[in-house]
This record gives structure tokens, C-alpha cells and sequence, in this order.
């Protein structure tokens, strides 16, 4: 299929929340001209020409590639080359020429992501941040529990990788760097012939004269190449081709993708010192009253204490370095007391032929082994709720059949390569085997990866490719989400703070509440077990009430929830951005509508065009649509293919336009230009009002008309004078009418804003079943009537698709983008509905809910866990009904309250959609069948 531009394939669909991006057109350049972007806000835009002035006056510096400009937004994006000029001088060049500059980034920051291992509860994961915030160059780090994951924004120019890493594992922490943001369009391949280091340099120095080439790595150890290349001029296999071309006389060099060996996974057996011995050689006495049985327990014991739980003793001691507490440090005071207060009666034993004292060495490493066992579990139990996303990478297959093709577009080879091989403008084939419900594409459509060919045999070029394609832009996006802290996360983080603290002052005061009452007899001697005394009864009580609290729980409630709510929400088509939105999202009791490409298809379509003067119907046209070439509006899109139908119907060969000078967009009412010496306007009457040209009676009887049929009408003036209108349709949507009806019992109003006539609008309202309208509003007018509801209390919901309603998602509290819509809309939304059906806007709502109510019902397990397991581990059932908690079954039962947060929270897994209408005319994504990933 052909591109539908020659820059489409470097737009990505879904920009990065971030910042803007901007398109940068490629050029010849060595490989040491590293291309950077920068985004920011520029004040004082009054119309589009102030924004051509901003371009002009950047483009003309020594080093800037491309420069984009949004006059609405008073966003400015800009490609340019390190070497060659500075961000500086940049701001001041847009600075001389009368604007000011806002939001600019002084530092060049880098993104990276980073594996944390040694995360127990929120506290450790709070420690993180603060490590990496204390940190110089680092300017913003995002830490979360449940992806055991951070992410981090730093000034590369100031500091590395290494460093951070280094501040984490000062902390007490492990890290592992995943991903770094040049990381994005590199390559790892094997080398085969590469067997000393003048074979090394030959490569090398073959790869680095490569086109497109920008860093190559060697590791003559491990045989391998590590290449960072520009996409747009080179590519995985024209870079192993390059190294084949390498090959001299006897020397042949070969490469292949490199894949990293897998090691293998040891799993490590406990022996727990608390069997019942068979016999009684096990109470034979060694010296004095000192046991075999207790001398083995000791050894036993004492490497699963200092062994295997050595980490508990690594993590309270950064922790305790750092001032704060976390679950290591409960655990190890509670097996320490155990463990000591044993070595104290094995030390009577040895010195003492008459003492005799029961040692608790099978509570310590008990205690050990179930609080390992519930984390392996826990782990286990973490790793699915990433299910879904992991479900999304996998759709993409491991191979595709590339084509080559001849001059007619005859396919002449065909060859199995791995999807990783795949470069920009490459054709594939792509065969028949989907059951989910099509839609249709035509040629020079753009199709997604991870969808899937019913039936017949496509050829598709790729113009997205590795992280550029739109399934890695969504797992990209859900992964983003799943770090963001939801705001109901700081109930926990509060808690957390005084949790242990708390904990300690407990445990300490239930064993001297204990202890006291014994030495004194204020209770029967009689509740004191056999072989046991008062003190180490308390003891007892007193270690239980340690380990049974679990800080853990509350820190999984919130994060592992949201992990299951963003992944099962991205496999339905709903990208939600981060638990914020989630949490907002379950509040909405309104719903504004766009009706453009939202509650309508938005593919608009000249069904007449009339003229009001003596211009010739070919003249009209052509007027009109120089007019708005321009013009990124779907009825302008409209006016111009009907224009173009009406030029072949004429017999005209061209489809040049006339150009336009003085071009100007009016938000909310068309576009004005001058076209050779004619003052051309196309717009509505808005327009014609605002240049005071008067509609006669005629015109005003074709509007009516048309409007009283839901059609809107698009004037085109000419000197002053109403020149003709073209009357355009645009289909509602079929599900449109019922998502309204089943908002409405969900207890949601509906609200529908238009810059459309009132006519029209009322027409579309009433065909969905929408009371409540605002017609003829501007793009920042749309956002103050969300500000209005707002202020009159109501949590409000926006859903748009263009770049006119930008506005009005940013000052929604949630913000809802149709898929299928602009860039700039769906950067600006909190929530992207892929599949563009208006059943995902139920199902956004629905599943928010969903999880809000499951996170609320974790919190009663974790808080309710702990404000029940305390007492009784302290003890205040014993007196009535002689049941207390052993510490070794307090450590069993802390360990299962964060499995069952974790397993409540899966329970998500299985949510199913409210409302499903299968709508064959929508934009489908299905996630239960893949193929390549073709582009954004």
C-alpha cells in the first residue's frame, strides 16, 4: 500500500505524553550529526502568521533540520543538529523576533528505565525516589512497587547510568537498566569470521563509513555488535549485508541477530530444623544440659537465619541508615529475638547441669521460610497481572514473508525474515486467518500491527518500524501508567510512614504486657504452656505481633489493581494513562461529546453543491479548495475530494491548486486566503458574518434546508459576495444512539458541543438521544462550557478526535481521544480509545469503577488483615479460648495477606465489557490476533 505522504511513516500515531512531537525531514549527514527534538510553549501567538514568523525565523539558523508551530496551542517543536547550534540560541532567535519563550528545557534529559530489585512495601519504594531525587542531574524519578520498576529523567550532559544505578544500590537496592532512550533504534547482531582484533577493526570501520550509521560497539569476547543507526536511512539487514560486503579473499564475515543466552533458573530448598525426631537419641546430653537435638537446631538454624535470611538483614539495615522502616526490619527483630533469645538458653544449657529451658531456633527459621515462601507466591502471583500486556507484545510474530517487487509492481521474490529485520519501506505479504469482525481497507489505508487479514493477500509497507509501530507506542503507554501513582495510592504511602514505628512500640508493649502481669501473678499459671515460662511466653506473643503486621498489602493494594486495570483495559482498545486518570474516571457523571468524528463517522461528504453567482462550477472549485488546502478540518478534506470528482468529471487533468497567500485559519468558523487577486473565505456563517458579508435570501433557504437534514453547509465568498455552498453529510455513528441510552443508566448525563450550526446540531442530538446542546462554539469556548459544568460541581468527561478539541480534553477532568483522531488530541487526553467506538467510552468509565472498587475491597483486606491479626497475635484471645498465634504461623499469615491482595486484584483479569457493539465501519483492534507490525 502507498504511504499517504512521503512523511507520514515518521509520525508516530501515539505521541509520547511528554512533550510535542515534531516532523524533521531527513537529510544527508554524517554519522556523527546527532539529531535531537525539543518541545516547548511560545506566548503571545495571535494567528496563524504569527507562527509562520516563529518558523521563518528559526528555520534560518545554521543546524535546524525542521521547526512546527501550533498557532492554537502555542506549541513550537524543533529537529536541529548538537553540533551545529544549541538550544539557546534557538529561544533567543524566537525571543528577537517579539515572543516569549515558555516551559523551554535548558538540559539536554534523557529517559531510562530501570529494573529495582529488593522492593518489599511502599516504603522501599519511596526510599528509592527519594535516593534518585537527591541525586544531581536527576530531574525526575518514578518509582512503582507492583512493576518493581523505575523510571527516570536526567540530564545525560551531568550524569550516567552507572551513577544511578550506584545511588540505588547505595540505598540498599539492586537496579538493572532495561531501556535508555537512545537505546530506541539499536541492533545487537552475532558475528560469524570475526576471530582477532584486525577482523574486529575491519568491521567496525566498514560500519561506522555506512550511511546512517551513528555509534557502533564491538565486543570481540562475546563476538558481537552493538550499531545504533538512523532509521530512516539504514536498517537491521542493510547493516548485515554491510558486514558480508566486508568479507576480502579468503576472509568471510557473516552476522545474524544476536540473542542473549538464557540462564538457567535454580531453585533453592530450605531444611527447616523443627522435624519430630524418632527415638530419643536426639535428647541425649552432649555436656552438661546441652542437647544433641539443640546443638543441631543451632546449626541448622543459624544458616537459614544468617543465610538465606541474610536479605532481611540487608534491607533493615539501609533501611535504618536511611531513617525509616520497612517490613526487613520488622522480620529481622523478630527472628533476631527468637534466634538470640535461643543462643542465650543453648549457652545456659552448656554452663549449667541443671537448667533447663525450652530454645525457639525452629521459630526463627520457620518464620524465615514461610515469609520466603509467601513472596515467591507474591511474585508469582505480581507477574500475572502484567498478563495482558504481555498478551499485547506478543502479538506481534516472530517472522514475516518480505516481497520484492518490479518496476510494475509484480511481486518477484518472496523470504521468511524475523520481524526484527524489518525496515522502513519494506512490502510483505500478509495472508488470511482472522475471526474477529473486519474492516474494510483500501488501497493506500493504513493498517495497524497486531491486527489481522481476514481473507485475500494484502502487500503492506512498513512505514512505522521497532518502536515507532503503534502496538509498541500502547505497550509503551500502559507501561508509563502502570508506574504513575493513582491518588488513592497516598492513603497507603501516609500509613506507611508510622506503620512499623507503630509496630515496633506494639510489640514491645505486648510483651511486657504480658511478662508484668506473669512475674507478678496477675493471671493463672496455668496459661503458661508446658516447657515454657513467663517470659518466653511473652516473648512469643511479643514476636508475633512483629511479624504478623504486614506494611506489604497496603503498598500492593493500589499499584497491582491498576497493573491488571491499564493492561485488561489496552487489550479491550482502552489506553488509560496512568492511575490518575483511572481514579478520576470512576467519578464522571457527565459526558461531552464532540460531534465530528465522534459521535459522527467523520468522513463528511459533499452531497450538493450549488452556486449563487455567475462563476463557472469548475472556477468555484478550484477557488474553494486552494482555499483550503491547507485546512487539516474533515469537511475542507471533503470539499476537496468532491472538488477533485468534479475536475475529472469536467475532463480536467491536474490536480494542482492555485496558491494561496495570506492563508488564515478561524477556529471554530473556516479559513480566509487570497488566491491570485480574489479574496477567497469558505466557511460558515460565522465566517461571513465576522467579514461582514451579507446572505441573501436564496443562501439562507439552501441552509435551512439543508440543516432541517442534519447536512452542514460550507459557504465560499469571493470579493465580498457569496459565490455558492457545498451542503456536506456526515453519517452518525450506528452505536451513537445506543452508548447515550446506556450512559443515561449508568446514572451519566449526556452533553453534546459542536462548532456547527444550531440546526445541524439539534438534528444529530436528536438522533442519538442527546438533550443537552452548545452549538456554534469555538475551540475555547468548548473548553470554558467544561469549565461551566464544572464549577456547578459535576466531574466531567470530554471526548473528542480532533485538534479543536485540545482545549476541552485538557480541561476535562478526563479526557477521552477517539483513536482514529488527531496527534495533538491524542496527546492531550488522558484516555485513548483505539478502536475509535463509542462502546469503549462505557467501557473507560465501567472498568474504572470496576477498579476503584476492587482497590477499596484490597484495602479492607489489608487494612482489616492487620487491625484483626494484631490483637490476636498480641494475645487477646488466649485468656477466654487458649488460642494464640505462634510466630512462625503470624509469619504464614503475613506472607498471605500480600497474596491475597494480589490475587483480589487478578480477579480483574476476567472483566468484561458492559456494552459491545460491533461496529464493521470503526477503526477495529483486535487483540487476539497479530501479524507485523506495519506503523503508528
Amino acid at each position: 500500500m502507498e504511504l499517504n505522504g512521503k512523511d507520514d511513516f515518521k509520525m508516530p500515531l501515539l505521541q509520547p505524553t511528554d512533550g510535542v512531537a515534531a516532523s524533521s525531514s531527513t537529510t544527508d549527514r554524517r554519522k556523527d550529526d546527532r539529531v535531537r527534538s525539543i518541545s516547548f510553549r511560545v506566548s503571545d501567538i495571535e494567528c496563524a502568521s504569527c507562527a509562520v514568523s516563529i518558523e521563518s525565523a528559526v528555520r534560518k539558523l545554521n543546524g535546524v533540520e525542521s521547526v512546527s508551530v501550533s498557532p492554537l496551542q502555542g506549541h513550537a517543536a524543533v529537529t536541529y543538529i548538537p553540533e551545529l547550534i544549541n538550544v539557546r540560541k534557538i529561544k533567543e532567535s524566537i525571543e528577537e523576533a517579539g515572543f516569549s519563550v515558555l516551559e523551554f528545557p535548558e538540559q539536554d534529559i534523557v529517559v531510562c528505565r530501570l529494573r529495582i530489585k529488593g522492593m518489599a512495601c511502599t516504603s522501599c519504594s519511596e526510599s528509592v525516589e527519594h535516593a534518585l531525587s537527591m541525586v544531581d542531574g536527576v530531574k525526575k524519578a518514578v518509582v512503582g512497587l507492583a512493576l518493581e520498576e523505575a523510571k527516570v529523567h536526567y540530564d545525560k550532559n551531568i550524569i550516567d547510568t552507572n551513577r544511578i544505578i550506584e545511588a540505588i544500590e547505595d540505598a540498599g537496592f539492586g537496579a538493572d537498566l532495561i531501556t535508555m532512550g537512545n537505546d530506541l533504534n539499536k541492533v545487537h547482531l552475532k558475528l560469524q569470521g570475526v576471530n582477532n582484533p584486525e577482523d574486529a577493526a575491519v568491521i567496525q570501520t566498514t560500519l561506522e563509513s555506512a550511511e546512517g550509521v551513528n555509534e557502533v560497539e564491538m565486543d570481540l569476547a562475546e563476538e558481537k555488535v552493538v550499531i545504533a543507526y538512523d532509521p530512516d536511512l539504514t536498517g537491521p539487514r542493510s547493516l548485515i549485508d554491510c558486514i558480508k560486503e566486508a568479507s576480502n579473499g579468503s576472509k568471510s564475515y557473516n552476522a545474524s541477530l544476536y540473542i542473549a543466552p538464557r540462564l538457567p533458573v535454580f531453585v533453592f530448598s530450605m531444611v527447616l530444623p523443627m522435624l519430630h525426631p524418632y527415638g530419643n537419641w536426639l535428647e541425649y546430653k552432649i555436656y552438661n544440659m546441652l542437647s544433641i537435638g539443640m546443638l543441631l537446631r543451632w546449626m541448622l538454624c543459624t544458616s537459614v537465619q544468617f543465610v538465606i535470611g541474610r536479605r532481611f538483614y540487608v534491607g533493615a539495615y539501609h533501611a535504618l541508615r536511611r531513617k525509616s522502616a520497612n517490613m526487613d526490619v520488622l522480620v529481622a527483630l523478630g527472628t533476631n529475638a527468637a534466634y538470640f533469645y535461643s543462643v542465650y538458653i543453648m549457652i545456659k544449657a552448656l554452663t549449667s547441669d541443671k537448667f533447663e529451658g525450652q530454645d525457639f531456633f525452629e521459630t526463627s527459621s520457620m518464620l524465615i521460610s514461610f515469609i520466603l515462601l509467601g513472596k515467591y507466591l507474591e511474585v508469582v502471583a505480581k507477574g500475572k497481572t502484567s498478563d495482558a500486556l504481555a498478551k499485547l507484545t506478543d502479538l506481534a510474530p516472530d517472522t514475516a514473508c518480505l516481497v520484492k517487487l518490479d518496476n510494475d509492481g509484480n511481486v518477484i521474490s518472496e523470504e521468511e525474515i524475523s520481524t526484527q529485520l524489518i525496515q522502513r519501506n519494506d512490502v510483505f505479504k500478509i495472508i488470511p486467518g482472522s475471526k474477529a469482525t473486519p474492516v474494510a481497507k483500501r488501497p493506500g489505508d493504513k493498517v495497524i500491527g497486531g491486527t489481522m487479514n481476514e481473507n485475500g493477500c494484502l502487500l503492506v509497507k512498513a512505514t512505522h518500524v521497532g518502536s515507532e509501530t503503534a502496538l509498541s507506542q500502547i505497550v509503551q503507554l500502559v507501561e508509563a501508567a502502570q508506574l504513575a501513582r493513582a491518588p488513592v495510592q497516598k492513603l497507603a504511602d501516609q500509613i506507611s510512614r508510622f506503620f512499623v514505628p507503630t509496630v515496633v512500640v506494639a510489640a514491645l508493649f505486648t510483651w511486657l504486657g504480658w511478662f508484668i502481669p506473669g512475674e507478678v501473678g496477675l493471671y493463672p499459671k496455668g496459661w503458661i504452656p508446658k516447657a515454657m515460662d513467663g517470659f518466653e511466653l511473652a516473648l512469643q506473643f511479643g514476636i508475633s505481633v512483629l511479624v504478623v503486621a504486614c506494611p506489604c498489602a497496603l503498598g500492593l493494594a493500589t499499584p497491582t489493581a491498576v497493573m491488571v486495570a491499564t493492561g485488561k483495559g489496552a487489550s479491550q482498545g482502552v489506553l488509560i494513562k496512568g492511575g490518575d486518570a483511572l481514579e478520576k474516571a470512576h467519578r464522571v457523571k457527565t459526558v461531552v461529546f464532540d460531534k465530528t468524528g465522534t459521535l459522527t463517522i467523520g468522513k463528511p461528504a459533499v452531497v450538493s453543491a450549488v452556486l449563487f453567482s455567475s462563476y463557472s462550477m469548475e472556477e468555484f472549485c478550484d477557488l474553494a479548495t486552494a482555499a483550503e488546502v491547507n485546512s487539516e478540518h474533515p469537511m475542507a478534506k471533503a470539499v476537496m475530494e468532491h472538488a477533485k470528482r468534479l475536475r475529472k468529471k469536467f475532463g480536467s487533468s491536474t490536480d494542482h491548486n492555485a496558491e494561496v497567500k495570506d492563508f488564515e485559519v478561524h477556529p471554530g468558523a473556516g479559513v480566509s486566503g487570497k488566491v491570485g487577486e480574489k479574496v477567497v473565505l469558505v466557511g460558515n456563517r460565522k465566517l461571513m458574518q465576522a467579514f461582514n458579508v451579507a446572505i441573501g435570501r436564496e443562501v439562507q433557504d439552501y441552509i435551512s434546508e439543508n440543516e432541517q437534514m442534519a447536512r452542514s453547509c460550507v459557504l465560499v465568498a469571493i470579493d465580498g459576495k457569496i459565490a455558492g455552498a457545498f451542503a456536506v453529510t456526515d453519517p452518525v455513528k450506528p452505536e451513537a444512539r445506543r452508548v447515550i441510552s446506556f450512559l443515561h443508566s449508568m446514572g451519566i448525563s449526556s452533553i453534546m458541543v459542536t462548532g456547527d450550526n444550531w440546526a445541524t446540531a439539534r438534528a444529530i442530538s436528536k438522533q442519538v438521544g442527546i438533550q443537552k446542546v452548545f452549538a456554534e462554539t469555538d475551540p475555547v469556548g468548548k473548553a470554558d462550557r467544561i469549565k461551566d459544568l464544572q464549577t456547578n460541581g459535576m466531574t466531567v468527561a470530554m471526548v473528542g478526535d480532533g485538534i479543536n478539541d485540545s482545549p476541552a480534553l485538557v480541561a476535562a477532568d478526563v479526557g477521552m481521544a477517539i483513536g482514529a483522531g488527531t496527534d495533538v488530541a491524542i496527546e492531550a487526553a488522558d484516555i485513548v480509545l483505539i478502536k475509535s467506538n463509542l462502546e469503549d467510552v462505557i467501557t473507560a468509565i465501567h472498568l474504572s469503577r470496576k477498579t476503584m472498587s476492587r482497590i477499596r475491597l484490597n484495602y479492607v483486606w489489608a487494612l482489616g488483615y492487620n487491625i484483626l491479626g494484631m490483637p490476636i497475635a498480641a494475645g487477646i484471645l488466649y485468656p477466654f479460648t487458649g488460642i494464640r498465634l505462634p510466630p512462625w504461623l503470624a509469619g504464614a499469615c503475613m506472607a498471605a495477606s500480600s497474596l491475597s491482595v494480589v490475587c483480589s486484584s487478578l480477579l480483574l483479569q476476567s472483566y468484561k465489557k458492559p456494552l459491545d457493539v460491533h461496529d464493521a465501519q470503526g477503526q477495529n483492534y483486535c487483540p487476539e490476533s497479530a501479524f507485523v507490525p506495519v506503523q503508528g
